[in-house]
């Protein structure tokens, strides 16, 4: 009797486990969150919708969005991990010359997604259909940003929104 009882209880484990009641894709890549940005000049040649279009069309959420206009200090904030490049100014001045349109995008693997939906820094070596090939007129002025890892991520997300701005769906 007592191996019998064992046995369901072990049985009862298994059945209602988070992976059986849930199912488990174990292939499936964690969902994530990341930060894109659609900079001054594909905001002022009027690109936000089909941006933001692309990024859900691949497969992304917007979870939140709004337009912001950087003052040179936030921006060289933003940017201060660059601080020590020699195109650190120029960086500051093209990203508080006009508004910026920053979206927090979710999805399975979404930093590598936004990554590879934006293309190459340079637009000159971007991949076709990719949004820098597309929208991008120069290194500098390359349309689009996109967080290169979790930590930055996070940080990233943090430094444009609040929690309670943004909405998982």
């Amino acid at each position: 009797m007592k191996k019998l009882f064992a046995f369901v209880i072990a049985l009862g484990a298994v059945m209602f486990s988070p992976v059986a009641v849930m199912g488990c894709d174990c292939n499936t890549p964690p969902v994530q969150r990341t930060l894109s940005i659609v900079k001054p000049d594909a905001v002022s040649a009027n690109h936000i919708g089909e941006i933001s279009a692309r990024f859900e069309k691949e497969g992304l959420k917007v979870v939140a969005a709004k337009m912001v206009k950087l003052t040179p200090e936030r921006a060289a904030l933003f940017y201060k991990v660059h601080q020590d490049r020699p195109f650190f100014n120029t960086l500051v001045e093209f990203m508080s010359s006009g508004p910026v349109f920053v979206q927090v995008l979710e999805g399975p693997d979404a930093i590598a997604k936004n990554r590879e939906i934006m293309g190459a820094t340079n637009p000159k070596q971007a991949a076709a259909g990719t949004l820098r090939a597309l929208f991008a007129t120069d290194v500098e002025k390359n349309a689009v940003h996109g967080s290169d890892s979790k930590d930055a991520a996070k940080a990233e997300i943090e430094f444009f929104f609040k929690e309670g701005e943004i909405y998982s769906r």
